[in-house]
C-alpha cells in the first residue's frame, strides 16, 4: 500500500467554509514557503468562491493572488475548483470563455483543475476537460456525492468510468455536504478503485461530525489522496484537521511521511488569524458545531446559513424546520440533483418560497424553472412530465447540452471591458461577475490616481456559497 497523500485546503475551501472566503492574500503569503516545504500532494489555493470574494469584499485581483501564491510555492502543485461549464459563476458560459479561462488559469500557475458539475452531467464537463488536456494541466474530474434513490454504487462507478474515458487524470469523490459515512466510503472507494485505473481522491466536510472517520475508512479501502485543513481552520463546515490524521497514520502502512513539528509551524501561523476572525464575527461559532441534520436533510453547511438568512430577511425564522423538511421534497420533484452550487441555492430558495407562501410552487423562481426545464443539464432522475409542465408551462424542455445554445462570447466581452482592462485576464473577471468586476476595476483605477474610493463592505456583509 502506497503512502497516503494530502491536499491542504486552508488557502481555499477551508476559509470559504468557515469565514465566507475572507482570508486575504497578505494573510497567506508569509507562510507559503513553509507550506511548500511540507510535502503536500497539492495546495488547494484558488477557484470556488475565492474569485468572486477577492473582488467583491477584499479589493483584490484574483489573478494577482494566484500569481503571488505561485511565486512563493515552487515545489508543490497548486489546485483549483472549477464548476465545469459554469466556470466559477452561476450560469453556463460559451465554450470559448471556458477554454480561455482554463488557458489563463494554467498560464498563471494552476497545475490541477478539479472540475465538477452540480448535476453530474458529463456533457457539462467536456469543454473544460478537453481544454485542460490541451494546456497540459492535470484533469481531476469530480463526482458530486450525495444520497437518494438513484445514488447507488453502480451509479458512481458508471460515472467514474465515464470520467476516466473522457480523459480524467484522477477522480475526486466530492462530498460537499459531509454526507459520506465511514463504511459507505470504504465500499465506494473500493468499488471505484476496481473500476478505474486513475488515482482516487476524497474531499469531504466535517459538518455532520463523521469526516475524520470517513477518511480513515477510505484510506483503508485504498484512496490515494485526501483533503484536510490545518487544525485552526478545520472542522465545522470545513475539512477534517490535517495533524490528527497525520499522527493517526504515522508508523502504519499508510504513513503520510509528513512531519508534525513542521505542521505545527503552519498551525501557529493560522491560529492568530482564527482568533482575529472570531473577534470580528466573521467566524461564527455556529459553523463550528457538529450538525447531524446534514445527514437527515442532505443540506450542505453553506446552504444552511443561506436558508437562515433568507428566513430572517422575510421575518419567518420560526419556519426553519419546515423549510428543512421541504428541501428534500423539492429536490425529489426536481429529479434529485446533488445539492451543490448552484443547485443548492436553487432548491433551497424554492423550498423557502413554498413554505412562506403557504402553497407549494405558487411562486416559482426563474432559476427553479430553468433547473426543471433542463437549462443546467440533465437531472440524475427523470422529472415527472406533469410536474415539468406545471413548472415550465409550454416552454420546450432542453434535452441536449445546454451550452450548445450559446454563441461565442469572448470577442464581444473584450470590447465591453476595454475601458478598464489592464491585463488579458480582466475580460474573464468581467465575463463571470460583470457588476462586481466593474466596481473593482473602477476602484483599481482610482487607486492608481490616489483616490480613496473603497467600495468594499467586508465586515458587515457575508457572502455565502
Amino acid at each position: 500500500m502506497a503512502k497516503v497523500k494530502i491536499t491542504e485546503t486552508v488557502l481555499r475551501d477551508s476559509h470559504q467554509s468557515l469565514v465566507a472566503t475572507r482570508m486575504t492574500t497578505e494573510e497567506m503569503l508569509p507562510i507559503l514557503e513553509k507550506m511548500d516545504a511540507i510535502g503536500y500532494h497539492s495546495l488547494e489555493a484558488w477557484g470556488g468562491a475565492t474569485f468572486d470574494s477577492c473582488m467583491r469584499f477584499l479589493n483584490e485581483d484574483p489573478w494577482e493572488r494566484l500569481r503571488k501564491i505561485r511565486d512563493k510555492v515552487k515545489n508543490t502543485k497548486l489546485q483549483m475548483l472549477f464548476r465545469g461549464q459554469n466556470i466559477l459563476g452561476y450560469r453556463h458560459y460559451a465554450d470559448d470563455v471556458v477554454e480561455y479561462f482554463v488557458q489563463k488559469s494554467i498560464a498563471n500557475g494552476i497545475d490541477i483543475l478539479r472540475i465538477f458539475d452540480a448535476l453530474n452531467d458529463p456533457r457539462n464537463l467536456k469543454t473544460a476537460i478537453n481544454a485542460t488536456k490541451k494546456e497540459g494541466g492535470h484533469v481531476q474530474a469530480a463526482i458530486s456525492y450525495t444520497t437518494g434513490p438513484v445514488y447507488d454504487t453502480e451509479y458512481y462507478t458508471k460515472y467514474a468510468r465515464q470520467l476516466e474515458e473522457m480523459g480524467a487524470d484522477s477522480i475526486c469523490i466530492k462530498d460537499m455536504a459531509g454526507l459520506l459515512k465511514p463504511y459507505d466510503a470504504y465500499d465506494l472507494v473500493k468499488a471505484i478503485k476496481e473500476t478505474v485505473k486513475v488515482p482516487i481522491q476524497l474531499h469531504t466536510h466535517y459538518t455532520a461530525g463523521v469526516a475524520s472517520m470517513t477518511l480513515i475508512k477510505a484510506i483503508e479501502a485504498g484512496v490515494d489522496v485526501v483533503d484536510t485543513a490545518i487544525s485552526p481552520m478545520a472542522m465545522g463546515t470545513s475539512q477534517p484537521p490535517t495533524e490528527p490524521l497525520v499522527a493517526s497514520l504515522a508508523g502504519t502502512e499508510y504513513d503520510t511521511g509528513l512531519d508534525l513539528a513542521k505542521l505545527d509551524e503552519i498551525s501557529k501561523h493560522f491560529m492568530p488569524l482564527r482568533e482575529k476572525y472570531m473577534e470580528s464575527g466573521l467566524l461564527d461559532p455556529k459553523v463550528l458545531k457538529v450538525d447531524v441534520n446534514a445527514l437527515l436533510y442532505q443540506v450542505p453547511g453553506g446552504m444552511l446559513s443561506n436558508l437562515v438568512s433568507q428566513l430572517k430577511q422575510a421575518g419567518k425564522s420560526d419556519k426553519f424546520i419546515e423549510v428543512l423538511e421541504e428541501v428534500p421534497r423539492v429536490r425529489a420533484d426536481a429529479g434529485y440533483p446533488p445539492l451543490v452550487t448552484p443547485s443548492s441555492q436553487i432548491v433551497g430558495t424554492q423550498a423557502v418560497f413554498n413554505v412562506i407562501m403557504g402553497e407549494r410552487y405558487k411562486n416559482v423562481t426563474k432559476e427553479f424553472k430553468g433547473l426543471v426545464r433542463g437549462e443546467y443539464g440533465k437531472s440524475p432522475m427523470p422529472i415527472k412530465p406533469e410536474f415539468q409542465k406545471q413548472i415550465i408551462g409550454d416552454a420546450k424542455p432542453i434535452t441536449y447540452r445546454p451550452a450548445d445554445d450559446l454563441k461565442p462570447e469572448l470577442e464581444e466581452l473584450r470590447e465591453k471591458v476595454k475601458p478598464w482592462a489592464i491585463q488579458d485576464e480582466d475580460v474573464l473577471s468581467y465575463a463571470l461577475f460583470e457588476q462586481v468586476a466593474t466596481k473593482f476595476f473602477e476602484w483599481r483605477k482610482n487607486q492608481q490616481y490616489g483616490i480613496d474610493a473603497d467600495h468594499a463592505d467586508a465586515e458587515n456583509k457575508i457572502h455565502t456559497v
